[in-house]
């Protein structure tokens, strides 16, 4: 089993255990809703380029939607678990294109509920996610109002992004990269307070 496919796994635990109604970090989505979106995503090609595309968002939303409504819960889990169908572009990606996707919204569900800790991750999962930290930082870092700098614990600038007075955001691997899109992360913040504010309080998104 790949380190996406054992994300994955988790990531459905845990839908399953908070149940259908659960709170995400995704804005207005229930579990429910964070399931399908996943189906969709991966069961409905002609649908998902609106995840990232605005003029096909509203068709996007509409199948979406559609698919929270009319599947039952277990269904909608069992497509999730199963991964990407042999017709979808994503089924050879499926070990690398699905690492982030997996943990990003496994923590969407888990942040979402009180009382939540940080993980123990195995290391495999937190190698992966530090080589795409970069990558994504990259995209979802360029329009902050603050030129933003990156680092692990021990020191290491993973990537400077951005324009604006210097800020300075550091945490572990998987955290960086949930600050880095726009999600509740334990990170320390350096820099003058309203350039820190500023960056923290901008849209982060692909």
């Amino acid at each position: 089993m790949s380190v996406a496919q054992r994300e994955r796994a988790a990531l459905v635990d845990t839908m399953r255990g908070v149940g259908p109604d659960a709170p995400t970090l995704c804005e207005g989505w229930t579990t429910r809703d964070l399931a399908a979106h996943l189906v969709v995503r991966e069961y409905r090609p002609d649908a998902a380029p609106g995840i990232l595309i605005p003029f096909f968002a509203s068709h996007t939303e509409k199948v979406q939607n559609e698919a929270a409504e009319r599947t039952d819960w277990d269904e909608l889990l069992t497509k999730v678990a199963s991964g990407p169908p042999l017709y979808s572009p994503l089924k050879l990606l499926d070990p690398v294109a699905n690492v982030a996707e997996m943990f990003i919204h496994h923590e969407d569900v888990r942040r979402a509920q009180p009382d939540w800790e940080p993980r123990v991750l195995e290391q495999k999962l937190v190698a992966m996610l530090r080589r795409t930290l970069p990558l994504m930082a990259r995209l979802t870092l360029a329009k902050v109002p603050g030129r933003v700098a990156l680092r692990t614990p021990e020191g290491k600038t993973v990537l400077t992004a951005g324009r604006g007075p210097a800020v300075t955001v550091t945490g572990l691997p998987e955290e960086l990269l949930l600050f880095a899109v726009g999600r509740e992360a334990r990170v320390d913040f350096e820099g003058d307070a309203a350039a820190v504010q500023a960056v923290r309080d901008a849209p982060k998104g692909l």
